[in-house]
């Protein structure tokens, strides 16, 4: 089993950046990718980052440019570094991190961080 917790939400004004940080905790040897999720009210979650073992990393079109994932393994933590921030990214954002070498893969979440855009 893998502990998700995350940390470094709140309320930002249009343009200002955030950090947000996961950490890992427990059997981390078997994750093999982390990303970040968000979901706003009346919305599905969707997919805002991604980041392979092999360092790939995925964007969606509406963060590329603004948003960027990272991770440092010693510390079992992983980031997402928002940039230029839009009314529109406010959502609660979720930390992933799929677990295992083959499928079907585990998947851990992080319980949530609440992100507020003012215009």
């Amino acid at each position: 089993q893998v502990q998700l917790v995350e940390s470094g939400g709140g309320l930002v004004q249009a343009g200002e950046s955030l950090r947000l940080s996961c950490t890992l905790s427990g059997n981390t040897n078997e994750i093999n990718a982390n990303a970040w999720y968000r979901q706003a009210p009346g919305h599905q979650r969707e997919l805002v980052a991604a980041l392979t073992s092999g360092g790939k990393t995925t964007y969606p079109s509406s963060v590329a440019g603004r948003f960027t994932i990272s991770r440092d393994n010693p510390n079992n933590t992983h980031y997402l570094q928002m940039t230029s921030l839009k009314p529109e990214d406010t959502a609660t954002y979720y930390c992933y991190a799929r677990g295992g070498s083959e499928y079907p893969f585990r998947d851990y979440w992080g319980q949530g961080t609440q992100v507020t855009v003012s215009s």
